[in-house]
């Protein structure tokens, strides 16, 4: 393969880190890797075949483009993983305290009805607190800066579920903070709430405790984002699938052996205030690897992601996870 060269975009993150330092890559191949200002941006390039080889693309967007036909295929590498009790935003006026509350409101969503944080906040409060996304109202828009809806993905949704878009020039942060809207699943926090508003405010202000136990009950460490590739790219190179898995796989263990030595080399590579606790605490929870990359470590997972996207409305039918990843790496 010396004479194939790629280009992988996806975001800087720990898992990412040693592809773009040069620590890792992928092996035989004359690789470029580039990211962008904002994950959107990302996912428009590789979506709209604009450079990118293999990239990070939202789960609910390469689903949406599985079902409509695409030229991309997953590999089963989960560089973004969140847990989302923490993404639900209300407005303190609106009398929502408990997510039986969100019922009759209307509630603001960034970019796409059912983008990754919004798909597993609703089928959290689905499973475990009777939510219905169809007794509210959506309201889809830009968080900080007014936007449409993206325009490089399609936009299912049920019939009976009320979505419109924001009016010209608000933001759905400003939409928050005045009350126009009730509340807000947003996978960044809003600037209202980081500037301390007293008009919004988290759903679940403690949540890290739920969010642990959620794990400690279900074992899902829910998944925002895979890697995609050419198809076309992989049918004639074969190999290629796995030297990319296995390059963002090695990336990821280089950041987990820097949180590991955490544990001996104490406040040393970090100078943030009890980071050390942190890692132990995680530790306890996540003994041998706190991002498994593969399809077995995280079949459950992968199974009820697509659960969710299909009592969601946002899929015709219930995908099985063999079917949405590359074959030649089921096994891993």
């Amino acid at each position: 393969m010396d004479d194939l060269a790629l280009t992988i975009g996806c975001f800087r993150y720990d898992t990412t880190q040693a592809l773009f330092d040069g620590t890792t890559s992928v092996q035989g191949v004359d690789t470029t890797v580039e990211t962008a200002a904002t994950l959107p941006d990302i996912f428009e390039r590789v979506i709209r075949g604009s450079g990118l080889d293999i990239a990070e693309l939202g789960l609910t967007f390469y689903l949406r483009l599985l079902e409509a036909g695409t030229p991309l295929i997953a590999l089963p590498v989960f560089p973004n993983r969140v847990f989302r009790h923490s993404c639900v935003y209300v407005n303190t006026g609106s009398g929502i305290a408990e997510p039986a509350d969100l019922a009759g409101r209307t509630i603001g969503e960034f970019g796409t009805y059912g983008q990754d944080s919004g798909v597993w906040a609703k089928g959290i409060l689905m499973d475990e607190h009777d939510f219905r996304p169809e007794r509210s109202r959506w309201i889809i828009g830009g968080l900080e800066h007014p936007s449409p809806p993206f325009d490089f993905i399609p936009h299912p949704h049920p019939a009976n579920v009320d979505i419109t878009t924001a009016p010209a020039g608000r933001t759905l942060n400003d939409m928050l903070d005045s009350g126009e809207i009730d509340a807000l699943f947003s996978a960044n926090v809003p600037q209202c709430v980081l500037d301390g508003s007293p008009n919004a405010a988290r759903l679940f202000p403690d949540f890290e405790p739920l969010e642990r136990d959620y794990h400690r009950r279900t074992g899902i460490f829910p998944i925002m984002h895979t890697v995609v590739a050419r198809r076309d790219l992989l049918a004639t190179h074969p190999d290629l699938a796995r030297r990319v898995y296995d390059a963002f796989t090695t990336a990821k263990n280089v950041a987990a052996n820097r949180y590991r030595a955490h544990r001996r080399l104490y406040q040393v590579q970090s100078m943030v205030p009890w980071t050390n606790a942190l890692v132990e605490h995680n530790h306890e929870q996540f003994p041998d690897d706190w991002w498994p990359y593969g399809i077995s470590a995280n079949r459950k997972t992968l199974d009820t992601a697509l659960r969710y996207h299909y009592d969601q409305g946002l899929t015709q039918r219930r995908w099985q996870v063999d079917e949405v990843f590359e074959p030649t790496l089921l096994n891993t």
